[in-house]
């Protein structure tokens, strides 16, 4: 698969804070590329230095194999800050401004409008929006010349529910065009349903990145119950179908060793003579799974 970024040991300070250390990563083409992390964690640093908007202090990155370059970022389009519009003028005629700063012809407009659901605002004011057809605008003069990359910093930061998901799902339309998404973002919930990897940043180090189905499914528990609770538990932990085994109430929540299943647990119960009131699998949140790397 073609590597669209990598990072090698990426390392970025103000002063004696830093901000990003030893960041490696590599990103394929097609990938949307969630970075997750607490305030101050270096989501934007991150983004600012693969956009060449700030330069690293060690380390280097690649885009499509090479390094940087103005040829190479005309296939990236990046939303680092809410760009600068004009109150006074109409949408097309702020985002002519914005073609004729990316260089990409005016005929692109009609697009990107109808990508952000605001054609029928084209002759708009820009100060008549919405805090939430603003950011859909912004992300429309993002997609001016139809870069194949888009770099993303909190897309839908400050929006409420329904703009959240006019965002997503712009976002997700873009992706299935198999284009390339890194972005920021602290709703969780959000880069659960839109990304397919992430990568989780502490204190400017990445603590653990994968694809996002399989962070999510590294440890679920399962939930079991039987009238005899404790010898359910005994016979459990006897089993060695279990990493641990905890009580919660009158179930027992237990994380299943690698390659077992809840088929298992039910069969081993059964064979012990226990009849299993209760047997699910509980999926656990990628926001539990964030606030516990994150601790």
């Amino acid at each position: 698969m073609k590597v669209i970024l990598q990072t090698n040991n990426l390392h970025k300070s103000y002063g004696r804070v830093t901000a990003i250390k030893n960041l490696s990563f590599t990103i394929h083409e097609g990938n949307v590329f969630g970075i997750l992390g607490p305030n101050g964690s270096g989501k934007t640093t991150t983004l600012a230095v693969i956009t060449d908007v700030i330069r690293p202090d060690k380390g280097i990155f690649f885009w499509f194999e090479q390094t940087s370059s103005p040829v190479l970022r005309k296939k990236i389009g990046s939303l680092i800050e809410i760009p600068n519009f004009y109150p006074y003028l109409t949408l097309k005629r702020n985002l002519k401004v914005v073609a004729r700063i990316k260089d990409v012809p005016d005929k692109d407009i009609p697009r990107v409008l109808d990508i952000a659901g605001l054609s029928a605002r084209t002759n708009s004011h820009y100060d008549t929006l919405s805090l939430g057809m603003k950011q859909r605008l912004a992300i429309a003069s993002v997609l001016l010349g139809n870069p194949e990359v888009l770099v993303l910093d909190e897309p839908a930061n400050g929006l409420d529910p329904e703009g959240i998901a006019e965002v997503r799902q712009i976002i997700i339309n873009e992706a299935e065009k198999n284009k390339t998404i890194i972005l920021a973002s602290h709703i969780l919930d959000e880069v659960e349903k839109v990304c397919s990897h992430v990568g989780i940043l502490k204190n400017g180090e990445m603590i653990a990145q994968g694809k996002v189905n399989e962070l999510l499914l590294s440890k679920d528990p399962v939930i079991v119950s039987a009238e005899n609770i404790d010898l359910l538990e005994e016979e459990i932990i006897r089993s060695g179908l279990s990493e641990s085994v905890t009580r919660e109430n009158n179930n027992l929540m237990v994380i299943l060793k690698k390659g077992y299943s809840t088929s298992d647990i039910n069969a081993y119960a059964f064979s012990k003579g226990l009849i299993l009131t209760k047997l699910e699998q509980r999926k656990r949140s990628l926001e539990s799974q964030f606030l516990e790397l994150v601790k």
